[in-house]
C-alpha cells in the first residue's frame, strides 16, 4: 500500500513537470535569427513568419575615423530587429556582400567581384525559397546599393520563379523629420554624417569614437567639372575622396533612435502587408505563363 502511494505520488510529480515543461516551451518565443534558430525550431518559424524572410544588407567599408566598417548592416539589421518585434519575420545572417567598388583605396573595404556579387544574393533566395520562406524582402543599409537592388528584384522577371523578391524602399515621415531638424546642427551629409553617427550612437554607444569624427574632412571636394548631364562612376571618390560626407561629431542618440524607429514602423507594415498578399507571387505565374508564349498574348 505504501509503494502504490509512493508510486502515484511520483508519477503525479512527472505529469506535474512535462505539463510544466510544455508550458514553458509554449511561452518562450522563437528568434527571429536565422542562425540561432534549431532545425525543428526553424519548421516552426516559417510558417509562424507567413514564409516571410528579411535579407537586411550592408557593407565592410571605411566610415570616416569614428564609425565601424560593419555600420551599414549593424544599424541595417537594428531596424529589422526593431521592426521583427512588431511583426514576426525570420531575419538572414549578417550579408555583407554588394557594391563598393568606390571605396577599394580605404583599409578594411571588400569589394567583391560583380558576377560573385549578383550569384550570392540569388543564390541566397533560391536557397530561402527552397527552404519555404518564398516571400524575400531585401532591407538596404548601403547607398552603393541603390542602384543594384531595384535591378536585381526586376531580375528575377527573367526566369520561371516559385517566390518573390520585394525591396523595402522607406520615405521620411514628415512629423519625424521635423523633430530631427530641430535636434540637427549640421546641414550637409550623406556618410557617417551627424544622422548615421546618431543612428549608431543609438544602440550602438561602445563602436562610436565622436573624439574621431573631426580628424578628417567630410566636405564636398566636387574635383569632377564640365559633365553636365553626364554620370561617372568615379563621383564619389570625386567629390568624398576621405570617405566620409559630413560631421558625424554633432550627433546624438535622440536622431538615432527617432531614424531607426520611423524605418522600423514602415518596414513592419511591409512585413504585414507581404504575408497577407497573394497578388505578387499569382502574378508573376501570370506573367510567366504568358512571357512561354508571348505571339498568344492578347493585344
Amino acid at each position: 500500500m505504501i509503494l502504490s502511494e509512493h508510486l502515484l505520488i511520483l508519477l503525479l510529480f512527472m505529469a506535474a513537470l512535462f505539463v510544466l515543461n510544455v508550458i514553458a516551451q509554449e511561452s518562450v518565443p522563437l528568434t527571429t535569427k536565422y542562425e540561432e534558430l534549431t532545425a525543428p525550431d526553424f519548421i516552426q518559424a516559417v510558417p509562424k513568419a507567413g514564409g516571410v524572410c528579411i535579407i537586411p544588407l550592408g557593407i565592410l567599408e571605411k566610415h570616416g575615423a569614428h564609425l565601424p566598417l560593419g555600420t551599414d548592416l549593424i544599424d541595417c539589421r537594428e531596424t529589422v530587429f526593431r521592426a521583427a518585434k512588431k511583426e514576426d519575420c525570420v531575419v538572414f545572417p549578417q550579408f555583407y556582400f554588394g557594391q563598393i567598388y568606390e571605396a577599394k583605396h580605404q583599409p578594411g573595404t571588400i569589394a567583391y567581384s560583380p558576377d560573385l556579387v549578383w550569384k550570392i544574393l540569388q543564390e541566397t533566395c533560391e536557397e530561402l525559397a527552397h527552404n519555404g520562406l518564398k516571400k524575400i524582402i531585401l532591407v538596404n543599409g548601403h547607398g552603393g546599393n541603390n542602384y543594384l537592388l531595384p535591378y536585381f528584384c526586376q531580375a528575377q522577371l527573367a526566369s520561371q520563379k516559385d517566390y518573390a523578391v520585394i525591396l523595402f524602399r522607406p520615405e521620411d515621415d514628415p512629423e519625424v523629420m521635423k523633430k530631427v531638424e530641430k535636434l540637427r546642427q549640421t546641414t550637409t551629409g550623406g556618410h557617417a554624417c551627424e544622422l548615421e553617427t546618431s543612428m549608431m550612437l543609438s544602440h550602438r554607444p561602445d563602436l562610436v569614437h565622436l573624439e574621431r569624427a573631426t580628424q578628417l574632412s567630410g566636405a564636398d571636394q566636387d574635383r569632377i567639372k564640365n559633365l553636365p548631364h553626364g554620370y561617372a562612376g568615379i563621383w564619389w571618390y570625386a567629390r568624398y575622396p576621405n570617405h566620409y560626407a559630413g560631421d558625424g561629431s554633432k550627433a546624438n542618440s535622440e536622431i538615432g533612435n527617432l531614424l531607426i524607429n520611423s524605418e522600423a514602423e514602415q518596414l513592419a507594415a511591409l512585413i504585414k502587408a507581404v504575408k497577407q498578399n497573394t497578388s505578387v507571387l499569382e502574378l508573376q505565374q501570370q506573367f510567366f505563363d504568358s512571357a512561354r508564349k508571348p505571339l498568344e498574348t492578347k493585344q
